[in-house]
């Protein structure tokens, strides 16, 4: 009777003797696993790169977006929007909204600016001082504009990093002249960098005074009007209840009910879970499509095993002749099977981090590999060799000695 060590021994000796077919039938399960390893790891990757983007926007934040309503009560595109800075006061009043620490209403709009130097076209947003908190910016160099600059609608303005860079080419940007639209605005202060955030480059913007936005710089039809309206709630642990006061206040204000509601109000956390969700199905769906090729690969192994149970007819005699069992010759091929699917299983998974380092930098995002994604891929390559290699190996054991000892 053969120990396992022996058995282990003879299968290694018996692939080697064969080893381009051995190293082609592990190529389907390397390129399997390894497939499954990247389409997860991108999927996971998508998703931290789409948290931390949303988490960048701010901290303990609150988006509320106005509904776009015509007069007939039906929403489309074009229409005056539903939220006004007479919103973002009721909400700033702690009566209404005792969970929330901060508010800032945004006025948004692309214009060209000129600057000595050159032009250049941006994203100009109007908003408030307690823009700086609520998105959890940072001034790199000058200052922001204060409560009493936005009262007398002064033509002062903090732009971006890129785009006091693309602005001023040779000197400092702080105390230069630009115009936006035509508008003359000095620039105090330059954002520290934060980089992109979605589809946005935080980094390539202008911030002006709320007031000086709609006296100078709106397009819309009402000076009242806000794009959306940023909030920060008091804490982490505030977040529900500051979220349930905003929608009721606004629900109460605007005199509508739920089901009609010109507003929606979003979360951090429901931001975060929806995109989640989203790549989670594009993940999974991707997942599956790659394991197909392990299927292939086992199939690959299925038929290897049986080509070498046809090879080894004699072999298979003799050693029944000398005594071997048929659960010993089951055995011995199980584990040659088992042998395949797991050094494919290895090669995979070097392969898989091999391709993650090289992918993360070109694609600009991290392939994040998950450790329990590379046991359970361990684990199914060599699963599915033991699985392809149960038939084989049961023929192989099922041989009568003379007859294997008879055929050519």
């Amino acid at each position: 009777m053969m120990n396992w060590r022996e058995t282990a021994r003879t299968a290694i000796e018996a692939l080697s003797a064969r080893r381009m077919r051995s190293a082609l039938t592990m190529l389907g399960i390397l390129i399997g696993i390894s497939a499954v390893m990247l389409t997860v790891g991108l999927g996971l990757g998508a998703q931290k790169q789409i948290s931390d983007q949303i988490n960048s926007l701010g901290s303990n934040m609150i988006i509320v977006t106005p509904g776009q309503t015509s007069s007939g009560g039906f929403r489309g595109a074009g229409q005056a929007t539903t939220l006004t800075t007479r919103d973002a006061q009721m909400l700033a009043d702690p009566e209404v909204a005792p969970s929330i620490a901060a508010v800032a209403p945004v006025l948004t709009t692309s214009a060209s600016l000129q600057s000595a130097e050159t032009t250049w076209t941006s994203s100009v947003i109007g908003t408030v001082p307690d823009w700086l908190s609520v998105r959890a910016r940072e001034v790199e160099t000058g200052r922001f504009f204060t409560a009493d600059e936005v009262t007398s609608s002064a033509n002062v303005a903090v732009v971006g990093a890129e785009t006091a860079s693309e602005l001023f080419t040779t000197g400092q940007a702080i105390g230069q002249e630009i115009s936006i639209n035509g508008q003359p605005f000095t620039i105090i202060g330059v954002l520290a960098e934060a980089g992109s955030s979605g589809t946005s480059n935080e980094d390539d913007t202008v911030l002006v005074p709320s007031t000086s936005f709609a006296a100078r710089l709106s397009t819309s039809g009402s000076a009242l009007s806000v794009s959306s309206i940023y909030l920060q709630a008091a804490d982490a642990d505030s977040l529900s209840a500051a979220y349930q006061e905003v929608n009721t206040a606004l629900l109460s204000a605007h005199g509508v009910t739920a089901d009609d509601a010109d507003f929606s109000v979003g979360t951090q956390a429901s931001l975060v879970e929806a995109a989640t969700s989203i790549t989670g199905v594009l993940t999974l769906l991707l997942g599956g499509i790659a394991a197909i090729s392990l299927l292939v690969g086992g199939i690959g192994v299925m038929n290897i095993m049986l080509v070498s149970v046809s090879e080894r007819v004699r072999e298979i005699g003799l050693r029944k002749a000398l005594g071997a069992t048929p659960g010993v010759i089951r055995q011995q091929f199980l584990v040659e099977a088992g042998i395949l699917g797991l050094l494919g299983g290895l090669l995979g998974v070097g392969l898989g981090y091999a391709g993650a380092a090289l992918l993360s930098p070109s694609l600009g995002m991290t392939v994040e590999i998950s450790p329990a994604v590379t046991l359970v891929a361990l684990g199914v390559s060599l699963a599915i060799g033991l699985v392809a290699g149960v038939y084989p190996a049961s023929r192989a054991a099922r041989l009568a000695p003379i007859d294997a000892l008879r055929s050519e």
